[in-house]
C-alpha cells in the first residue's frame, strides 16, 4: 500500500443532504481499488455550503479543498492526483486561502470545519476547555465581570446583555439554579446553531458549563429544535464523552463544583423560540407566552432562577474566558462588541456562514461574500433577522451590521439570517407571508396576536383582490399599530415590521391593477 493519505468530508447536515455519505463509500472503494491507503475523517462544515460536499486532503502545504464534489468525479480527481492536491476542475486550492473564508473573523466558529467534532483530542489540541481551566480558577463575580466587560450580548435577537443577565441570576438567592439553552434555531434562513452544534459540539458544552459556574447552577438543559436529528445524536455523544473524560458531572476535574447538561427536543413551534414560552415547554407544559414580570432571571425555569441565552451567545464565551474580555471587546463597534455569524440564503450564488466583527457592511456580505444573486437578476429586497425583520432595498447595502445601526433605520439584526430576493419577487405578498406566519405560529394567549395576523391576512387578499385598496390598506396600518404596541410577546410585536418596510419602499407592488 501507498503512504497514508487524510481526507476530510464533512459529517453535517448540507453536506450529507448532498451525497456526503455516498461521497466517503466511492472515495474508499476508489482508493482500494488503485491500492491507495486512504483515512477519512468526517470533520463539520467550514459554512462555505455553496462547496458542499467539500472534499479536503491533507498535504505538505495544508490541506487542500475540492468543492460540489460527486460520486461521479470520484475516478476523475484520482487520474488528476488530487491524493496529493493535483490540478482539477473542483480544486479551490488550500482551504485557509479560499477568500470566502480567509477574510472571515473566525472566533466563535474557529474550530468548525477544522476538526472532527467528537475528538476530545483534537477540541483541546485546538484551544477548547483553555476558557474552562481559566473559570475554574476564578470567584463566579470575577467570571460574570469578564463576561460583561467584554460587551458580549444575547444572539437570539433580544441583543440583552449577557453579563447583566448572568449578574441578577448570580444575585438571586435559591437552593438551585439552572443554564437553559435556546437551540429552537426556527428563523428563516438561519443555521448557524446547527452548524456550530454538528461541528464543535464541545465549545457549547463548555460555554455552559462555564455559564453555570458563573451563576452558581448546577444544572444545564439545551431546548433542542426537534427538526435537528443529527445535532441531538452528536451532542448526545458528545455529552457522554465529555461527562467519562470529567468535564461534567458532579466534581469537575477535581475542582469539587458540579454541572451536568441534558438535551430535551421541542415540538417544532416557533413561538418557543421566546424564553418564557421555551420554559413552559421545558416544563412539560403548553409552549406559551409568560406575561413578564417576572422574569426568567428571577423566577425561571419550575419558578427557579434561571439563566436563558442561545447557542452562539453561549459558545462565545469561551474565546472570551480564554483570551480575555479585552480580545473580544476590540471586535465590532459601538456598543455591538466581537463577531456574528452572518448566515446567507435565498437567492444568492454562495449561500453560507460568514463570521464577522460587528460593522462590516450589509452589501460586502451579499455582493463581496455572497456574489450577488444565483439568477444574476438584479436585487429587489433583503430580510435580515428572520420572518419577523425588515425588508431593506439595495439603498441600504452601505448600512453597518451592527445592532445600533438597524434598529436606527426601523429593522433587527436578529439571529444574523440573510435572506435575498431578486427582481421578481412579489413585496405584497412578502407581507401576505408575515401575517399567515404569524396566524400560523402564534401561541394564541394574547388577541393582538392571535386575532390581528388573521385579520391582516384577510385585508392583503382583499387588496389583492382590488377591493377598496386606501381603505384597506389604512386598515392595515391601524392593525399593524395595535399588533406592534399591544401583543404579548416579540411575535405579534414584530409582525407589523416586514409588512411595514415592504409597504414604504415597494409601495407599487400593492396598486392592483384589475
Amino acid at each position: 500500500m501507498s503512504d497514508l493519505v487524510t481526507l476530510y468530508v464533512p459529517l453535517e447536515s448540507t453536506a450529507l443532504s448532498l451525497g456526503a455519505d455516498e461521497l466517503v463509500l466511492a472515495l474508499l472503494e476508489e482508493a482500494t481499488s488503485r491500492d491507495q491507503d486512504v483515512e477519512i475523517i468526517r470533520n463539520g462544515s467550514w459554512g462555505m455550503s455553496w462547496l458542499e460536499p467539500l472534499v479536503e486532503v491533507v498535504t505538505e502545504a495544508g490541506r487542500v479543498a475540492y468543492g460540489n464534489v460527486t460520486v461521479d468525479d470520484v475516478a476523475g480527481l484520482f487520474e488528476a492526483g488530487f491524493l496529493k492536491g493535483g490540478d482539477h476542475g473542483l480544486c479551490q486550492g488550500l482551504t485557509a486561502d479560499i477568500p470566502y473564508l480567509k477574510s472571515q473573523d473566525r472566533l466563535t466558529f474557529a474550530r468548525c470545519g477544522l476538526i472532527d467534532a467528537l475528538s476530545l483530542e483534537d477540541y483541546q489540541a485546538n484551544g477548547g476547555f483553555a476558557g474552562l481551566e481559566k473559570a475554574l480558577e476564578m470567584t463566579a463575580e470575577q467570571i460574570v465581570t469578564q463576561v460583561t466587560d467584554s460587551g458580549l450580548r444575547g444572539r437570539g435577537g433580544a441583543a440583552f446583555p449577557t453579563g447583566i443577565k448572568w449578574n441578577t441570576v448570580l444575585g438571586a438567592q435559591s437552593d438551585q439554579k439552572y443554564i437553559c439553552c435556546n437551540a429552537d434555531e426556527g428563523d428563516s434562513g438561519t443555521f448557524a446553531d446547527r452548524l456550530l452544534m454538528e461541528g464543535d459540539p464541545y465549545c457549547l458544552i463548555e460555554g455552559m458549563i462555564i455559564a453555570g459556574l458563573a451563576v452558581g447552577a448546577t444544572e444545564g438543559l439545551i431546548y433542542l429544535r426537534s427538526e435537528y436529528p443529527l445535532c441531538k445524536d452528536i451532542l448526545a455523544e458528545a455529552l457522554i464523552m465529555a461527562r467519562t473524560a470529567g468535564w461534567l458531572g458532579p466534581d469537575i476535574k477535581g475542582s469539587g463544583k458540579a454541572f451536568d447538561i441534558e438535551v430535551r427536543l421541542g415540538a417544532g413551534s416557533y413561538v418557543c423560540g421566546e424564553e418564557t414560552a421555551m420554559l413552559n415547554s421545558l416544563e412539560g407544559k403548553r409552549g406559551m407566552v409568560r406575561a413578564k414580570p417576572p422574569l426568567p432571571a428571577l423566577e425561571g425555569l419550575f419558578g427557579k432562577p434561571t439563566v436563558v441565552n442561545n447557542v452562539l451567545s453561549l459558545a462565545s464565551v469561551p474565546i472570551i474566558m480564554a483570551k480575555g474580555a479585552d480580545f473580544y471587546h476590540n471586535y465590532g463597534d459601538r456598543r455591538s462588541r466581537g463577531t456574528i455569524a452572518f448566515q446567507l440564503a435565498g437567492n444568492i450564488a454562495r449561500g453560507g456562514l460568514v463570521e464577522k466583527a460587528f460593522g462590516v457592511s450589509l452589501g460586502e456580505l451579499i455582493d463581496g461574500y455572497g456574489g450577488g444573486t444565483l439568477t444574476n437578476s438584479p436585487i429587489k429586497a433583503v430580510q435580515v433577522g428572520g420572518p419577523l425583520g425588515a425588508y431593506l432595498t439595495p439603498d441600504d447595502f452601505s448600512l453597518p451590521m451592527d445592532y445600533e445601526a438597524f434598529s436606527d433605520v426601523g429593522a433587527v439584526l436578529g439571529h444574523g439570517g440573510i435572506v435575498v430576493f431578486d427582481e421578481t419577487v412579489d413585496m405584497m405578498a412578502q407581507a401576505k407571508f408575515a401575517f399567515d406566519f404569524c396566524a400560523l405560529e402564534s401561541c394564541g394567549k394574547c388577541t393582538p396576536c392571535r386575532i390581528g395576523s388573521v385579520r391582516g391576512s384577510e385585508l392583503i387578499a382583499k387588496i389583492q383582490g382590488g377591493e377598496n385598496l386606501q381603505g384597506n390598506l389604512d386598515l392595515v396600518k391601524d392593525l399593524c399599530d395595535v399588533m406592534e404596541n399591544s401583543s404579548l410577546c416579540a411575535m405579534g410585536g414584530m409582525t407589523p415590521i416586514p409588512v411595514l418596510s415592504a409597504l414604504k419602499h415597494w409601495p407599487n407592488d400593492f396598486k392592483v391593477t384589475k
